[in-house]
């Protein structure tokens, strides 16, 4: 019979890729360095292959092999976590522990009201939170890290299945004394040359909004860029520009207190907000049910 890793050493050898550090690693897998290393060391015995380019240094270096074996483990993780979830879900629904990613651009907006109808909905379900890029988020899932993503589409999401929730059409901010601020709406030939303020690069509504700037003669500033949406609107009401943002974080109070004015944007232009979770998961009709309720949170903004 083959000797087979186990759970422990594929954790340490993906802990290890995803920290590119062995203290840290350690740390994430809430073991020693000592323990980690001894642990992806047997691990190598065990397969008679290298895994690890011995360099000495405290970053590590894997070996063509080793990368390959690096996503091996994250799907046989991936596949033993969603072995105890058939178990689980069996025995009860929508009880115990969810762990859910969501991106920056929506959990402040929508969590407020959305996190009292899910516990009346659903009041044994015990949510953790985790608030990130969707990249980032994408791995947390692959890896078993997170059991859903409440996250924006399109996106670049890997083998995820995922239900739509409602669409979140752009609006147009800009400082009061703009010429477009006398417009009741924007149309999208009316955004040619100006200069349009984004995040920064990894957020998806960057992605989203560059999307959108492929409207006439719009142009993105490549001088500045923010990390929220509330830095991006106080940027706007400083007159370096007018920004894209979504009519959820609008209605969720992003502009509030901010010297700028806001108007939808005149066509098919925005994002859907949407759940995610891994592809053949078997929480996926638990995870559908969970649709309901955010539509729900979403129509009282």
């Amino acid at each position: 019979m083959i000797a087979l890793p186990s759970p422990q050493q594929l954790r340490y050898l993906v802990a290890l890729a995803e920290h590119s550090h062995f203290g840290r690693a350690a740390t994430a897998c809430a073991v020693t360095q000592s323990t980690l290393s001894s642990g992806i060391f047997a691990l190598e015995r065990q397969l008679d292959a290298a895994l690890l380019e011995r360099t000495g240094g405290m970053r590590p270096v894997f070996t063509p092999l080793g990368r390959e074996l690096v996503g091996r483990a994250r799907t046989a993780l991936a596949a033993l976590t969603a072995l105890v979830e058939t178990v689980e879900t069996a025995r009860d629904p929508l009880t115990g522990p969810l762990r859910l990613g969501t991106i920056p651009t929506i959990g402040p907006f929508l969590l407020p009201r959305l996190m009292p109808r899910l516990r009346e909905a659903f009041p044994r379900l015990r949510l953790w939170l985790r608030e990130d890029i969707t990249e980032r988020l994408v791995d947390g899932l692959e890896g078993g890290k997170l059991d859903l993503l409440l996250l924006a589409l399109p996106c670049d999401c890997g083998e995820v299945e995922s239900v739509t929730i409602a669409d979140d059409p752009f609006h147009v901010a800009m400082p009061p004394a703009h010429h477009l601020a006398a417009h009741a709406e924007i149309h999208p030939e009316a955004l040619a040359g100006e200069r349009l303020m984004l995040l920064e690069d990894g957020h998806c509504l960057r992605d989203h909004a560059l999307s959108a700037c492929g409207l006439p003669g719009a142009a993105a500033s490549e001088e500045f860029a923010a990390t929220s949406l509330h830095t991006l609107v106080q940027m706007v009401g400083g007159g370096l520009g007018l920004t894209l943002l979504p009519a959820l974080a609008v209605a969720g109070g992003v502009s509030a207190g901010a010297d700028v004015v806001v108007r939808p944007l005149v066509g098919a232009f925005g994002r859907r907000i949407a759940l995610a979770w891994r592809a053949r998961s078997p929480r996926a009709e638990e995870f559908r049910a969970l649709a309901a309720p955010i539509a729900e949170a979403m129509r009282g903004l």
